[in-house]
């Protein structure tokens, strides 16, 4: 994913990416899967649709400003495949950690309150070692695909499709996962809320299973394809 060349974009960026699609998208439609009641067939389409082209529009404004991550898995996935400094990655994670709070509070004070900031959480039956799970192979397939398709040096046109295929595997994940733990992926979408309602109940799932999974993702995409040097991208003409 793209570098920025000053150390102030990849600080800015990332929170207008955040205020822009993270929350308000999240507080509107995601993440009223789990605390409000079961979710609905209906629910679970809206929330994947707003999500995928929410992050769509995410991605391709911040693509060539901070590289688009969005995300604190996506970073550390990044970092770990040698892609982004850890200084680099410390920034990152401060602004879109930052936006997610910063987010919650103007949508609760725009709203007067009306739409509740409501944190994630568990449905009835889901432990916290599904939930760890769900997010381990959600972020897995997440993160994975941020390497096909932005991140490897050999990804030839498939990079022009980047945004829409991030952000279609995220609507996809939330179709899958969403009624569970409401398919986080991403921390700092835990986090914003979990600062302004104050509830940190099994806030470390959201942490630990998206950066697991992304850990996975990256090491496996880095060694098995990117360190191939047989491995040649296809021509514009043969997909």
């Amino acid at each position: 994913m793209a570098k920025s060349g000053s150390m102030e974009t990849p600080f800015l960026s990332p929170i207008r990416c955040m205020l822009l699609h993270d929350r308000i998208q999240d507080r509107f439609l995601g993440r009223k899967l789990t605390n409000n009641g079961p979710a609905t067939p209906g629910g679970l389409i809206a929330a994947s649709l707003s999500h995928a082209f929410g992050l769509f529009v995410a991605v391709s404004v911040g693509a060539n400003i901070s590289g688009g991550h969005v995300n604190p898995a996506v970073t550390f996935g990044a970092f770990l495949g040698g892609n982004i400094t850890l200084l680099r990655s410390i920034l990152y994670w401060i602004a879109q950690l930052l936006g997610s709070v910063v987010a919650c509070i103007l949508l609760k004070t725009a709203t007067g309150g009306m739409v509740e900031t409501s944190g994630f959480s568990l449905s009835p039956g889901v432990s916290v070692w599904n939930a760890l799970v769900f997010e381990i192979v959600m972020t897995f397939g997440l993160v994975y695909t941020v390497y096909a398709t932005a991140v490897d040096p050999k990804k030839g046109n498939v990079g022009v499709i980047a945004p829409i295929a991030i952000g279609f595997i995220v609507g996809a994940n939330i179709l899958v996962g969403g009624a569970f733990d409401g398919a986080s992926m991403n921390p700092a979408v835990s986090f914003g809320p979990a600062v302004v309602t104050w509830s940190w109940t099994h806030h470390w799932v959201y942490w630990v299973g998206p950066f697991i999974g992304a850990a996975i993702a990256s090491i496996i995409y880095d060694n098995m394809f990117i360190g191939d040097d047989g491995h040649e991208p296809l021509s514009g003409s043969d997909f």
